[in-house]
Order: C-alpha cells, then sequence, then structure tokens
C-alpha cells in the first residue's frame, strides 16, 4: 500500500470524540504511516435538536497548544499537522474567512453537516419530500458554498447526505444530480480546490466510500487532481482504515497521485 498520510481524524479536542491525541498518533506510526492531519471540528452556527450537546465547538488555542507539544515530541517518527474540518454555510462568510486566517492551519477540510440549518444525519432532514429531492437540496447548499466561501482546501465528505436517508446509497445516482454535482467539481477544479476520500463509509456498511465511485471518476474525468485521504477516525483503531481500499478505488478512476499538504500547500504523492 503507498498511501502513508491520513488526513481526516478527531480526537478529543472534537465534541464526539474522546480518544487520545498521543494514542492516535502511536498508532499511526505503528502502521507506518509518515504524516497524519489533525481535522478537529469546528462548525460555527450549528443547529442542534432539543436536548443535544454543543459538540461541534471548538478550543483552538487549547488544541494547538496540545498539539505542538506531541508534534514535537515525536517529530522524529512522523509528522504531525494541524488541520480543521470547518462547518461551512453561506450565511457565515465574514465568520469563517476571519477564523480560517487567524491560525497558521496546515489544512482546512470544508464540510458540509447542514443544509438550510437542518443536518441529514436527523430524519427530519428528509421529512415532506422525495429522498431525491432532499439530496439535491443537499448537492445545492454545497454549490453555494463552495462559490461563497473559497476557506478551504479540499471539500469532505462531499456526499455525506446519502449517509442517513431511508434508502442510504440504493437511490442514489450521478445522473440524477449531474448537473449541480457537475458545477461544484468544475468551480472546485477552477479554484484549484480538491476533494478528499473518506474511507469510514466502509465501516458504515457501505460497499463505496465518501464521496461514491462514481463522483470520484467524475471529478478525474473533469479534471480535477488535488485529493486527500483520510479515514475520519474518532478512535485510534480507526486510522488508516480501508486505505488499500482506498488506493484499489483511486487507481480505477485514473488517478495518478494523492496529496499531503504543508502550510495550506498540497505536495502530490505518487501512488
Amino acid at each position: 500500500m503507498s498511501i502513508r498520510a491520513d488526513y481526516h481524524m478527531h480526537s478529543h479536542n472534537s465534541g464526539d470524540s474522546n480518544a487520545s491525541m498521543e494514542d492516535m498518533i502511536k498508532q499511526a506510526i505503528s502502521l507506518n504511516l509518515k504524516q497524519i492531519c489533525f481535522t478537529e471540528h469546528y462548525d460555527p452556527d450549528f443547529v442542534y435538536p432539543e436536548g443535544k450537546e454543543a459538540i461541534f465547538e471548538l478550543n483552538t488555542d487549547s488544541y494547538l497548544y496540545e498539539l505542538i507539544g506531541l508534534k514535537n515530541k515525536y517529530q522524529d517518527q512522523i509528522k504531525v499537522l494541524f488541520g480543521v474540518e470547518l462547518g461551512l454555510q453561506a450565511h457565515l462568510k465574514r465568520e469563517i474567512a476571519i477564523y480560517s486566517r487567524s491560525y497558521d492551519f496546515d489544512f482546512i477540510i470544508g464540510s458540509s453537516h447542514l443544509c438550510d440549518k437542518v443536518d441529514p444525519y436527523y430524519p427530519k432532514f428528509f421529512e415532506g419530500r422525495s429522498e431525491e429531492e432532499a439530496h439535491h437540496a443537499y448537492f445545492a447548499s454545497i454549490l453555494e458554498n463552495v462559490k461563497k466561501l473559497p476557506y478551504f482546501d479540499v471539500y469532505g465528505h462531499l456526499d455525506y447526505v446519502l449517509r442517513y436517508g431511508p434508502t442510504k446509497n440504493d437511490a442514489f445516482t450521478y445522473e440524477k444530480h449531474q448537473d449541480v454535482l457537475d458545477q461544484i467539481l468544475t468551480h472546485l477544479i477552477e479554484e484549484e480546490k480538491g476533494i478528499e476520500l473518506n474511507t469510514s463509509g466502509f465501516d458504515r456498511g457501505f460497499s463505496e466510500p465518501n464521496p461514491y465511485f462514481a463522483l470520484l471518476k467524475r471529478y478525474r474525468e473533469l479534471g480535477g487532481e488535488i485529493i486527500t485521504i483520510g479515514s475520519d477516525a474518532h478512535d485510534a483503531a480507526h486510522i488508516g482504515a480501508h486505505f488499500d481500499k482506498a488506493e484499489e478505488i483511486l487507481t480505477a478512476c485514473g488517478f495518478k497521485y494523492y496529496c499531503m499538504y504543508e502550510n495550506r500547500v498540497p505536495e502530490f504523492i505518487k501512488l
């Protein structure tokens, strides 16, 4: 396996994880990874259902302080990078612009956990409309985000909505949403932004990653080259999971390289 970098992971600094950063680093070293990037959740103005805790807030200063100490401790064994998964909503343009420039991030994932202030994780998102209509609304919101909010390096789990629908991915085809998906991918390519191959779909019982093979292949067909690999691990056990499958999928889609980042600049690594 040639992939030696995991660029999507969450420790206890993210509200939906209890993982020790040091344990995650040790696990990555044991897997012979060369680089990892912590991408803790920061999702401003997230709308929580009643009774749910505010898990997508982030104390970035505390996170960075801990990371620097561990980065130095393990610098002879692995490169540990400073990233964030930034929840994008079009009305937050000013706040997200300021935040993204307030720290010297190595890497920023843009992601959409909300569409019209509802998380597709909850059944409410799909109520009162067909699954296809819900999917289209979600993708339309991403198109608005990528056009208004250029404060990221790659877009993460671009088809996140497919994880939680009534039929999951059974009813989805790229062709049903090609009009909006082609616009998203074309805009990302034109702006020199990438996408990620997120392997956590395999752990959720799917036969494909996020985004699905058809979307990855179309990105490459349109000229897209910037792609990172992330496990979306929320504990040490899932770091680097299914990277062998990721390599096979990327090769089948026509990719020759994957990317690592430092100081927001991509480095292309041969598969």
